[in-house]
């Protein structure tokens, strides 16, 4: 399945291919991100090195990376070449590959539940989080870290948000570091408990804003901990110094006292 994508690749472009049989003067390759079309793989294209035997270097089966060098839709013929594709560019490719094949899988089962087709389905819904997101993956990555409210404003309809983060929390695993603090925080007014609560709330606000999700809890009053979560550690070191600026300046209209200490 390929879904969103042109019938052909372009020139210029990595593409995964599989491949399929192995002649003296070259290999063909099915184009496993176009619907199975074939591409040539020529022995001039295999290596910068002259080739002594061609199945030395590809068999029927193998997974390459390629790069497109012409393309003729017409007669239905693409010219590949493996040895302009180097390794960096070979990892990142079918890392790209996998994520696109892990939202595809997601996407159908979605579309299983919803009993719809997988290619409705994107057409409807999914085409909303690639113009979001730029990449299905991407969409579907978010909606497993923030959850459906990812989704929703990116144009989707709340059931289908709803059922896409449920199996995008549940399948993609978000790497990420925890970093943790302790506060101290006393109110000495009436509303002391409330205004405690409402600077909290808002502390989990501005994390958000920072790409960063933070849960408070407490170790008996006035001492809390707080447990902050990102990406890496350059995120969660500024969303946290920024949730801890904002507390001391809340703090400061407040009649109490307000500390932090780095775990």
């Amino acid at each position: 399945m390929s879904l969103g994508r042109a019938e052909w690749p372009e020139v210029g472009e990595l593409v995964v291919a599989t491949v399929k049989r192995v002649e003296g003067y070259g290999a063909y390759v099915g184009l496993d991100e176009y619907k199975g079309n074939e591409g040539l793989l020529h022995i001039s294209e295999i290596s910068s090195r002259w080739v002594r035997n061609i199945r030395n270097h590809v068999r029927p089966g193998q997974k390459v990376v390629l790069q497109v060098m012409r393309t003729d839709p017409g007669k239905g013929q693409v010219d590949l070449s493996l040895r302009r594709v180097n390794n960096d560019e070979k990892r990142k490719k079918i890392e790209q590959w996998k994520k696109e094949r892990k939202a595809e899988t997601l996407l159908t089962q979605a579309a299983h539940e919803l009993k719809m087709t997988p290619e409705a389905l994107y057409e409807q819904e999914a085409m909303k989080i690639v113009e979001h997101y730029e990449s299905l993956y991407t969409g579907l990555e978010a909606a497993s870290k923030k959850g459906e409210e990812a989704l929703v404003e990116a144009g989707v309809k709340p059931k289908v948000a709803a059922l896409l983060s449920a199996l995008a929390k549940d399948k993609i695993i978000i790497k990420g570091v925890t970093i943790q603090g302790i506060m101290e925080a006393t109110a000495m007014s009436n509303r002391g408990i409330k205004d405690i609560k409402d600077t909290f709330h808002t502390a989990e606000s501005v994390a958000k804003e920072h790409e960063a999700s933070i849960q408070i809890s407490t170790m008996g009053a006035p001492k809390y901990r707080i447990t902050l979560s990102a990406d890496d550690y350059k995120k969660a070191e500024y969303a946290l110094d920024q949730v801890v600026k904002h507390t001391e300046k809340a703090w400061s209209d407040l009649e109490g006292s307000f500390s932090f200490t780095r775990e």
